[in-house]
């Protein structure tokens, strides 16, 4: 099933619980919440007690994604916020096995998460302990940023690789998806479609969730 993510990095802050009310009216049941620390990225933005602020707001999917260094020390703080799935990335993780185990282990999903650069391929032998895999189709630490069109490719890449080991772990994609390239990002074998500013930046964010949900059902069952 596809999902739009609304991703609250885009989204007003001094109006969080309106925002997030509206894309919930719209349909959307994954809320994406991006934690950077400034050293992995260059950014930095929220941590646990706002995590905690939004599961009191939403009875919505968290799904929490660490940008940061050394995740493995902050997994159960952000699953005790109220995370329902915790992504970490391959670059950022010395072992990547023992962090998905921790996050199992905390009561909630555990994802990977891939820079642009990064390929697939370096999951090959780690697919089967992941719950699903996150694609960053821009480079991490910013909104508002253009799709990088190769992501596509190491997308139908992963669709292959998961459907040859029988597994229905979902492709995530972050980074620069907009109403006019939302059907390619489906069609490629993505379910959770992470945007932020092309849905908190339109006059009308629940319209604008609605619309994207209908492009993107309409997309379904093609793949390219």
């Amino acid at each position: 099933m596809i999902e739009i993510v609304p991703s609250i990095l885009s989204a007003d802050f001094a109006r969080l619980a309106e925002d997030i009310a509206r894309v919930e009216r719209a349909g959307a049941t994954i809320l994406h919440l991006d934690i950077m620390d400034g050293h992995f990225v260059p950014n930095l933005t929220i941590g646990p007690p706002v995590v905690a602020s939004v599961r009191r707001t939403t009875r919505l999917h968290l799904d929490v994604h660490l940008m940061i260094e050394n995740p493995e020390r902050y997994v159960e703080a952000f699953v005790e916020a109220g995370a329902n799935s915790v992504s970490v990335h391959f670059e950022a993780c010395r072992h990547l096995d023992g962090t998905l185990g921790l996050i199992r282990k905390a009561g909630a999903m555990a994802g990977v998460v891939l820079n642009p650069a990064t390929p697939v391929s370096v999951l090959e032998d780690v697919l089967e302990v992941a719950d699903y895999v996150l694609l960053m189709s821009v480079n991490p630490g910013f909104g508002g940023q253009k799709l990088i069109p190769y992501v596509l490719d190491k997308a139908r890449k992963l669709d292959r690789m998961r459907r040859e080991k029988k597994l229905a772990l979902p492709i995530e994609i972050d980074g620069g998806v907009n109403r006019q390239n939302l059907a390619d990002v489906v069609r490629s074998g993505c379910e959770w479609i992470v945007t932020g500013s092309a849905i908190f930046h339109t006059p009308d964010p629940e319209a604008t969730v609605r619309e994207m949900r209908e492009i993107a059902a309409g997309a379904t069952g093609v793949r390219v």
